[in-house]
């Protein structure tokens, strides 16, 4: 993803720079010259672009600190035909190469200043619109995964209560004496309480999140042997809201793919972190050389959960996957929590 921004961004500039030199050219200057000048328009007008692209529109505009920004915009404009001055000079004497020139410094600046804070403020509203635009796609895709995710909750409600019963049925028909596996089936009837009742909201309290990451852990131990070691860290403090059910693809991966190597550790590595506003959550899990991690049934459970990430939190979150002979490892980051 990042290549392909990279890949439009060189497009973009590149077409920019065509059309400049030909809606620009003077028929008195010689091409190379025309060529040269909008090279040194397009390096002014790019670096101000990417500083309020990058900076001072989120963290300022966005912010409603408008003053602050006017500032820092005008600021930017001012310094760059400010440096066009030099440049020009330089320019016009040793590539150029003309003999005496006479330079208007005053000409020089305001001529700058215009143009610059012209196509800079076109390029940023091109950007502004299209990005309004994108995040009305967005919404509208979220409210139609949101009402398709309704009406499948709804499916899935045949009868709850008839189920929780038969749960209760269930345990107590089992040996008293068999500790591990009544409480094996109460952390099954709260983990199946959450997702039925407490996940169909848009956001959740991260700690229910930890508390159901917790209790699916539970119940993978007791299946597993003393060979696997798993090991949760969870470094979180505040009222932390998330999307719900989002990691638990990658854990459902990690213990389905665990390996079980007399000759080496198995173990799974869970850890989330949370600081200054980010979010960063890490699974890391030993496996056999020949499994296939990326089969048809996890490939579409990662694919889903990289489509969610996409709309629920778009341009802020970073997804990276390892795969290698020897272990499996994600790390997701989550941005502005």
């Amino acid at each position: 993803m990042k290549v392909n921004k990279l890949i439009y961004h060189l497009a973009f500039w590149l077409l920019a720079y065509f059309f400049w030199i030909f809606i620009f050219r003077n028929g008195a200057l010689v091409l190379t010259h025309t060529i040269t000048i909008q090279f040194c328009y397009l390096a002014f007008i790019s670096v101000n672009y990417y500083f309020n692209a990058l900076y001072t529109i989120p963290q300022l505009l966005n912010k409603q600190r408008y003053v602050a920004f006017g500032i820092f915009f005008l600021s930017g404009i001012i310094i760059t035909a400010l440096i066009r001055i030099p440049v020009s000079m330089f320019v016009v004497t040793y590539v150029f190469k003309v003999a005496h020139p006479q330079f208007n410094y005053v000409s020089i600046f305001f001529d700058s200043f215009i143009n610059i804070l012209f196509w800079v403020i076109c390029i940023l509203a091109a950007k502004m619109v299209a990005e309004k635009i994108r995040s009305q796609i967005y919404i509208e895709q979220i409210e139609k995964e949101k009402a398709t995710n309704e009406l499948n909750f709804l499916r899935a409600q045949f009868n709850p209560h008839f189920l929780f019963n038969s749960i209760n049925s269930i345990y107590g028909h089992i040996d008293k004496s068999n500790k591990d596996a009544r409480n094996m089936l109460l952390v099954f009837s709260e983990m199946l309480r959450y997702q039925l009742y407490e996940c169909n909201v848009e956001q959740i309290e991260l700690d229910s999140e930890i508390n159901y990451i917790k209790n699916y852990i539970a119940i993978q131990k007791g299946r597993m042997d003393e060979r696997v070691i798993v090991d949760f860290n969870a470094d979180v403090n505040g009222q932390i809201m998330v999307a719900p059910l989002l990691f638990i693809t990658f854990i459902e991966n990690a213990f389905k793919y665990i390996g079980f190597n007399d000759c080496k550790e198995n173990r799974v590595d869970i850890c989330l972190k949370y600081d200054n506003g980010q979010l960063t959550f890490k699974i890391y899990n030993t496996k056999e050389p020949f499994i296939n991690t990326t089969e048809k049934s996890s490939g579409l459970g990662i694919a889903n959960t990289k489509r969610r990430l996409e709309i629920l939190y778009p341009d802020k979150h970073q997804l990276t996957l390892i795969n290698t002979d020897d272990y499996y490892e994600v790390t997701l980051t989550l941005s502005d929590l």
